[in-house]
Formats: C-alpha cells, sequence, structure tokens
C-alpha cells in the first residue's frame, strides 16, 4: 500500500466522511469481522470460484467483496490480494451498511495500484445453501476459494460501492444495476460530538480529496457534483445506464 494511502486510510480511521445506504439495498446484520472493536456487517472478502463467464467473458474467479466499508477494512483488502500468488482477479462489489467514503477511496487506490479490474454483484456460495448466516460467514471468513453464482438481481451500488470501483482498471456494470449516489456526514469514530464549524471545514476537504481521486481515475467530476449536492439537500440521486459511459464510471459497455 502506498504511502499517501496509508496515511489517508489511518486519519479516516479517526475523522471521516461516511455514507448511509437505503434500507432496501441493506442485507440482514451478520456476526462481526472481528472482536469487540468490530462494527456489525464489516466488509469481508474470500475467493470465489464459478463456471466458465460466471465473472464476465473467460472469468470464472474472482474476489468477493461485501459488507459496509469500515476503518480497518483496507488490511482485508491487502492479505486477500497478497494471498493469490500474483493473479489478478477482478473484485465483484456488493457494499451495503454505513461505510466509510475515506476508507472507500483508498480501497480503490490499492485496486489501480494492483492493476485490478472491478464489477459490482452479488456472491452466492453453494455451500451457504441450508446454513445460518453464521455458519454461512464462518465459511466466507476463511478467504476461500468457494464454489459460488454472481447474481445481479437487484444489483445496488451506492457512493462507497462507486469509489471502490472506479479504482478498477477495467470497470463493469450490469445493464439493470441502480447507482444511487447519496450525501454523506462527518463522523468520529472515537468521539461522535463534531462542531458544525469542524464538520463543514472537512466536508470541504475531504470532498477535494474524493474530486482529486475520481480525477485520477479517469471519472468525470460532474458525479461529485452530483454527491454534493445531495449533501446539501439531504437526498440521494439515481445515475441512469446512459451517463455511465458518458461520466466515465464504466470502461466498457453495460453487460
Amino acid at each position: 500500500m502506498s504511502a499517501p494511502s496509508l496515511r489517508a486510510s489511518l486519519f479516516a480511521a479517526l475523522l471521516s466522511l461516511a455514507c448511509a445506504t437505503s434500507a432496501s439495498a441493506q442485507t440482514p446484520t451478520r456476526p462481526p469481522v472481528g472482536g469487540v472493536n468490530s462494527s456489525p456487517d464489516a466488509m469481508i472478502f474470500y475467493a470465489a470460484h464459478g463456471a466458465e463467464g460466471a465473472c464476465g467473458p473467460d472469468c470464472s474467479d474472482w474476489i468477493a467483496a461485501e459488507g459496509a466499508v469500515q476503518w480497518d477494512t483496507y488490511k482485508r483488502l491487502i492479505n486477500i490480494l497478497d494471498r493469490q500468488q500474483g493473479r489478478k482477479l477482478p473484485v465483484v462489489i456488493h457494499a451495503y451498511g454505513e461505510s466509510n467514503l475515506n476508507v472507500a477511496v483508498g480501497l480503490g487506490r490499492i485496486l489501480h495500484d494492483r492493476g485490478i479490474d472491478t464489477s459490482e454483484g452479488a456472491t452466492e456460495v453453494a455451500a451457504c445453501a441450508g446454513k445460518s448466516a453464521e455458519e454461512c460467514f464462518a465459511l466466507k471468513r476463511r478467504g476461500g476459494p468457494l464454489e459460488a453464482t454472481l447474481t445481479t438481481k437487484n444489483a445496488y451500488c451506492d457512493i462507497a460501492c462507486v469509489f471502490i470501483f472506479a479504482g478498477g482498471v477495467h470497470r463493469t456494470l450490469h445493464a439493470g444495476t441502480r447507482v444511487i449516489l447519496a450525501g454523506g456526514t462527518i463522523k468520529n469514530r472515537l468521539a461522535p460530538n463534531v462542531s458544525d464549524e469542524h464538520r463543514e471545514s472537512l466536508t470541504t476537504i475531504f470532498g477535494e480529496q474524493f474530486r482529486v481521486y475520481l480525477g485520477e481515475m479517469g471519472v468525470e467530476p460532474e458525479l461529485l457534483d452530483m454527491v454534493d449536492r445531495n449533501t446539501a439537500q439531504q437526498k440521494a440521486t439515481e445515475v441512469p445506464a446512459s451517463d455511465w459511459a458518458r461520466l466515465h464510471l464504466v470502461t466498457s459497455a453495460p453487460q
């Protein structure tokens, strides 16, 4: 992980711009990833294997990323990438819950630096059939590889998903995916009270950092303009598939 990315992740451990996914897009709560300080639904990563073409043309293996982006998520991403012995498996994102946007940007930078492709979708593990959420989670937590399929039914990519997704060298979305951009709010992981003045200042600082990041990934700044407006108006905006290519959110036509 590069020094700038590491510094950003460490800073985000305390103060961050967070987003919350709408309830309709969330997945039921599962056991925490870590110990007592682990947030519910924190993002996990595991290798998955499916039929030929399961994750795109000539693609049968991928890394599933599912859950909410938290202050230490970048550690788990680096770990799973390091375990692939040089293979650059695409990362398929299924983000939900309240996520740390600073760290989401850090994840995108890691993927970009490693030359990884990205997509969005929910990974359905075959061995989880008939098992409880706890048992299924225990299987995934080992890191795989696990036999699985990808589903894009009700596919949903929020702003945290977009930030991770933007780091992909090649970025693809299925035509039915809903890209929903909501606003964010400043939060301190260790102290919940942040003054209005400090919150406004940090929102501006983080916004500029996000704008630089998206520019470096080749994504049009108009995307962040939408997020800024949504933050001010406390609303969400859907980006239609017809705008994805124009905004350079994807690098190829929707599948």
